[in-house]
């Protein structure tokens, strides 16, 4: 018996009795056809290795091969990732395991261009059309399609590992603790950025200089995770950069012909730090909540994301709603508050959906270019609470960078508080304030012109002022010299000093630095007099004169403090000694104090107002917890779910002796 079988274009002659022989045979040879994804995940050479595809006959569309090359001639590592799956495939295609074949046409120079309207795609379907078998594919769009068309298809859904399940990655062993970033480059020594904020020192980890293979199998490792990891995404890839979130790790993979050589640089957050860390007023914390146009600046590295990771958080907890405009999409806030990176690649876009989503605040990160002040300027003046994130050096340089990109008597609308960061502390806070009057230095009232005032927010010192002299825009620094001062506030520190001196025996220096507020330094031991038990002396001066008193110690060079931005420094170690005042002793401060404790909805109260004023440290059975500052009304104030607090509960729970002790 003769039979001729027709497969294609191909005749076969099969004598009697082998037909079954033969159907066999053709049953176990399976022809499989994937696209893109599929090779680009290499979910094809694991099933091939396993024994489900072994002995198939592999079909790869020739365009395929093509979108890869592309992406991998633009440096991008998901070509390069593809390109290593296809050796792969040609390996076991060597050894016997599968038969290999590339079939199809290649795509033009326009239908590379329109990829994304799904032009290559349409070619990778008319292949698996024309030589036939089971197309492979993990786009969900394209599998419907070729569905419809009558394909045999598989849809192989996106790989996506539980956390628990993923493995360690090889950059994570050269982190430690506090490493807050690593340095790798072909050919040398793996570097990185060890210590706190404050002391942060650029060290060498390794002797062996990294080599490019081992470059290659940490970037591929890292694509592989953000594509696996439900937590982690590819932030951006281009010609010769990548830019990846692998939680909260952001790294920075640029290879040849965008850098000279390869090179991966991880940065990753050393601490989670709450609002509170900063130990800011509560004037300052009240401003930030009252939906304002902030800036937080600082040179690079000096904590300013940190900042405004805690600034989100801090207002999230009071009510607010918050939203973050990210490129990358990098800060540590809660999953309360979304994280928008550019819509379609534009933050413009962005900013209309959010204009819909009404946010009460919305932090914009990394504002640098005139786009992203002209964004920030519209979205606050639409009403929506900004906090932007600037690079500057000082922190009239942010209030700079605003000049020429927004009209100038717009900017105190748009920002009217800067918040300079530095070596992860706020090291200064300006207000803007728009005004019509002579700038300082004229004389003649003619010259007088619309004016924004730069001020201290501590202090209320006028530091700069910004306005027009003919064609030039100036910001004009205000010296502190005592000479250029209005006549006026010299009177009002003479009758400052005279009120003082009802209450200090004492010298009393006064400073009168705005027409609302004034500094008063006398000395150490005669701050408590001055003060008054819970700030009642130094409430009715205040009430008196109808000025804003900010008490300091005379010798004290940078006070600190609290309330409502008034600051107490604390008494030198001298001044806890006995100190002789009119020929009398007076008693020294007390050794230690034990608090009366206080505890309410929102906060546990240490009342010692004995040291109002004064640098403390908090003990519990000779056991040191923390320090801190007391407020000018002798109080300690701890948040009631905070670490702290709860150590407290549980001391005066069990009968255990709390102290603070004056430092």
């Amino acid at each position: 018996m003769l039979l001729n079988l027709k497969n294609g274009q191909k005749f076969y002659y099969i004598p009697s009795g082998s037909i079954f022989l033969y159907m066999a045979e053709e049953k176990q040879m399976r022809r499989i056809i994937p696209d893109t994804s599929v090779i680009i995940d290499g979910r094809l050479s694991p099933r091939i290795k396993n024994g489900e595809f072994r002995g198939a006959e592999i079909v790869i569309p020739e365009a395929v091969v093509s979108e890869l090359e592309t992406q991998a001639n633009k440096g991008r590592e998901i070509g390069f990732k593809g390109l290593e799956e296809l050796s792969e495939l040609r390996r076991l295609a060597n050894i016997g395991e599968i038969k290999l074949q590339f079939s199809g046409v290649q795509p033009t120079l326009e239908e590379i261009k329109l990829s994304k309207e799904g032009r290559v795609d349409a070619l990778i379907r008319s292949t698996a059309i024309e030589v036939g078998g089971l197309f492979l594919s993990e786009d969900r769009v394209q599998s419907l399609i070729a569905e419809a068309k009558g394909l045999d298809v598989e849809y192989m859904h996106p790989k996506v590992l539980d956390p628990s399940e993923l493995p360690p990655l090889k950059i994570e062993r050269f982190f430690t603790d506090d490493t807050m970033s690593v340095h790798l480059k072909n050919g040398v020594s793996p570097m990185a950025k060890k210590g706190p904020v404050r002391d942060v020192r650029y060290v060498r980890i390794r002797d062996e200089p990294v080599t490019s293979y081992e470059l290659s199998s940490i970037s591929r490792e890292l694509i592989e995770r953000a594509r696996l990891d439900p937590e982690s995404f590819i932030e951006m890839s281009s010609s010769g950069a990548s830019v990846l979130q692998i939680r909260n790790m952001r790294i920075a993979i640029a290879r040849p012909p965008f850098s000279d050589d390869m090179e991966i640089t991880a940065v990753r957050p050393t601490v989670v730090v709450d609002l509170e860390h900063y130990r800011l007023s509560d004037k300052l914390k009240e401003r930030i909540v009252s939906q304002r146009g902030i800036l937080i600046a600082g040179p690079p590295g000096a904590g300013k994301s940190t900042f405004a990771a805690g600034v989100a958080r801090y207002l999230n907890d009071h009510g607010q709603v918050v939203k973050t405009m990210e490129s990358p999409r990098d800060l540590q806030v809660p999953p309360e508050i979304t994280q928008y990176s550019p819509l379609n690649g534009k933050m413009e876009n962005t900013a209309d959906l959010l204009l819909l989503v009404r946010p009460d605040y919305t932090i914009y990160d990394e504002v640098r270019k005139t786009g992203d002040f002209l964004i920030f300027a519209d979205m606050r003046l639409a009403g929506v609470g900004m906090i932007g994130v600037v690079h500057s050096t000082r922190a009239v340089d942010a209030i700079q960078r605003l000049i020429g990109r927004v009209e100038l008597g717009v900017i105190p609308q748009v920002v009217d508080t800067v918040i300079f960061i530095d070596k992860g502390e706020v090291s200064k806070v300006l207000v803007l304030e728009f005004t019509v009057k002579v700038p300082h230095g004229m004389t003649e009232q003619d010259l007088a012109r619309p004016v924004i005032i730069i001020a201290d927010f501590e202090t209320g010192r006028i530091e700069y002022e910004i306005y027009t002299y003919g064609e030039q825009v100036v910001v004009m620094p205000i010296g502190p010299s005592r000479e250029n001062r209005r006549p006026a506030w010299k009177l009002a520190e003479e009758e400052i000093k005279n009120v003082i001196g009802r209450y200090a025996s004492g010298p009393v220096e006064v400073e009168v630095t705005s027409d609302s507020s004034a500094i008063v330094k006398v000395r150490g031991e005669e701050m408590r007099k001055v003060i008054g038990k819970g700030g009642n002396v130094i409430d009715r001066i205040e009430n008196t004169l109808g000025l804003h008193i900010d008490v300091r110690e005379m010798e004290a060079e940078a006070p600190r403090g609290e309330r409502g931005g008034r600051r107490y420094a604390a008494e030198s170690r001298a001044a806890k000694q006995k100190t002789e005042i009119s020929g009398l002793e007076e008693e020294s401060i007390p050794s230690y104090v034990r608090p009366l404790i206080e505890i309410n909805k929102k906060h546990l109260i240490l009342e010692v107002p004995e040291l109002a004023g004064k640098d403390v440290e908090i003990f519990i059975e000779d056991e040191y917890l923390f320090s801190a500052t007391v407020s000018r009304h002798g109080e300690i104030k701890l948040r009631f779910n905070s670490d702290l607090a709860s150590n407290v509960i549980e001391a005066q729970d069990s009968g255990e002796l709390i102290e603070i002790r004056p430092i």
